[in-house]
């Protein structure tokens, strides 16, 4: 079973290798999707893998790279599209 997830990350979140840090822990769950981050100094992540891959990102998301400052991770439940086949890095 496929599920999907929308995270919003709030924090000291931008300008410390969060993007990319995000991309290797999609990779390590085995999770697809995109991260990119917003005007408002948060990070948006948008993720589609198994519950336990949605999880175990989720956890890694709360921690984030050794920069970083995360105060809030946010998550909504979305529709999986199916339309990602790797975990990108939007600009």
């Amino acid at each position: 079973m496929i599920v999907a997830r929308r995270f919003l990350i709030s924090g000291e979140v931008q300008g410390v290798g969060y993007r990319f840090f995000a991309q290797r822990a999609a990779a390590r769950h085995q999770v697809t999707g995109y991260v990119r981050n917003l005007p408002d100094g948060r990070v948006e992540v948008w993720a589609e893998g198994t519950p336990s891959g949605i999880e175990g990102l989720k956890k890694d998301l709360a921690t984030g790279p050794k920069l970083a400052v995360v105060e809030k991770v946010e998550e909504e439940a979305v529709e999986p599209t199916g339309q990602y086949t790797t975990f990108l890095i939007e600009r």
